[in-house]
């Protein structure tokens, strides 16, 4: 438990850091005291460990310090038009009728500027990572209140200080980022393509958003269904969605090879993976498989206590490097499920065997509860609504997961290669995306299926 509480320490120096800031005068001979205090009385554990945890706090704070609070973009907002060029770094994100792109600028006006710049503009032309683009518009500052919802903070988070809306639009080039991201957002776009050109809809749009988190073109009816009845959760690749593949997967493996064998952690570990790989190993995605690969391999060496301290480690190295992270939504989730996975699962699966079900249905209904529940409080708290048939929505849903991702994996792969192929194929996908579909309807039309709050404090969620 000692990495747990040094890990603690830093995590919670940067969130003090956060609001206190600390001067610098003041707090490098601290750090320093604290860690003579420490050698001196190294034979006195509680001292030691207090020496340390009290410069690790200090340093977090400090480190938050380090975070810029602006950038050169900032400077131009409100001082009329202005034409900025910049690469598209982050997959665009298509919206019903706009689509949000994320740029990293390398000029405005003609002047060397660096900066990232979010900018909303319409649904067509179609725009793609990597593009260099020239944009003619005003700077804006992210609007403070949207709806409720602190969205500048949300935006600074992720380092992005200006906005710009609707903007004129030149692509410049093409191809500017880096060859291995740019390759994967492609073969996933093709992926999500012939997805759509081989299953009918709404289901081949439910596969593109399970599959590969492309939720673009799900209708908004059948999206409400999903958030109604608790399982929205499916149609986003986080930390929670990911909890929940891992579980199956290590539940499906272990029911296939065994325990006795290590194959079934190196198919586990290769098959997430693999589906991380396929949802776009955005940053967040990639955090959370790190620490569901945490969880994976605590199981398979049999310490899954001993996850805790892997997990508390890795989210403290995280926070360290990108200290903005501990304010996303998508961190938070992902913390929060590997850890339902650890603590919570093991209660849930004594539980079930209770009911002499078969191994593999306990075992994946209890990975699933574990990561849902540890992360139920977070969602009331940043959505503002619960989920009364949350729990047997999700766990009837996932009876058909395994065989949607496999065989939506397959229809997409033949289909790059033949429609007609994979149009075959896919009738056998339909009929798990549809039992899916009638699932979600059905407990979505259920009276009272879901709640919402306004105002909910921390501290009644947790």
């Amino acid at each position: 438990m000692t990495l747990v509480y040094l890990s603690l320490a830093l995590v919670v120096g940067i969130y003090f850091g956060s609001h206190f800031p600390l001067p610098l005068a003041i707090t490098l001979p601290t750090i320093a005291a604290a860690l003579l205090i420490a050698l001196l009385w190294r034979k006195n554990r509680p001292i030691l460990l207090g020496g340390i945890c009290i410069a690790l706090f200090l340093c977090g704070a400090l480190r938050y310090g380090a975070v810029p609070t602006s950038d050169a973009l900032q400077s131009y907002i409100g001082k009329g038009t202005a034409t900025i060029t910049g690469v598209v770094v982050e997959e665009p994100e298509p919206r019903d009728s706009s689509t949000k792109l994320i740029l990293s600028t390398r000029g405005i006006n003609g002047e060397e500027v660096s900066g990232t710049l979010l900018v909303r503009t319409t649904r067509y032309p179609v725009y793609e990572y990597g593009d260099l683009l020239e944009v003619t518009g005003e700077l804006e500052e992210p609007p403070e209140d949207l709806d409720g919802f602190d969205y500048r903070a949300y935006l600074a988070s992720q380092g992005i200080y200006s906005t710009m809306y609707y903007p004129d639009i030149e692509r410049e080039g093409s191809g500017q980022g880096p060859q291995p991201f740019q390759a994967i957002y492609s073969f996933r776009h093709q992926m999500g393509e012939a997805l759509g050109a081989s299953l009918s809809e709404p289901q081949g749009s439910l596969a593109q958003g399970i599959l590969l988190g492309l939720r673009h073109n799900i209708p908004s009816s059948l999206y409400k269904d999903f958030r109604d009845s608790g399982t929205a959760h499916l149609l986003a690749i986080s930390g929670l969605h990911m909890a929940i593949v891992a579980g199956i997967l290590l539940s499906v493996a272990v029911w296939i090879f065994g325990r006795r064998r290590p194959t079934y952690f190196l198919v586990t570990l290769g098959a997430l993976w693999g589906y991380a790989l396929l949802a776009g190993m955005s940053p967040s995605v990639m955090r959370a498989a790190i620490m569901v690969s945490l969880f994976i391999f605590a199981a398979y060496v049999g310490r899954q206590r001993s996850g805790i301290t892997a997990i508390a480690f890795a989210a403290a190295i995280m926070v360290a490097i990108d200290p903005q992270i501990l304010w996303q939504v998508s961190f938070q989730l992902s913390f929060a499920a590997v850890l339902g996975l650890i603590l919570l699962t093991p209660t849930f699966q004594q539980w079930g065997r209770i009911t002499r079900a078969p191994n593999i249905l306990v075992d994946s209904f209890a990975y699933s509860l574990g990561a849902i529940v540890a992360t139920l409080p977070l969602i009331t708290y940043y959505f503002g609504y619960v989920s009364l048939v949350g729990l047997p929505a999700t766990f009837l849903a996932l009876l058909s997961l395994p065989a949607i991702i496999v065989l939506s994996a397959l229809v997409g792969l033949i289909g790059l290669l033949s429609v007609p192929v994979a149009q075959v194929v896919g009738w056998v996908d339909w009929l798990f995306l549809e039992y899916m579909v009638l699932v979600v309807k059905g407990f979505a039309a259920l009276p009272w299926s879901s709640l919402e709050f306004d105002g909910i404090d921390s501290f009644w969620v947790w």
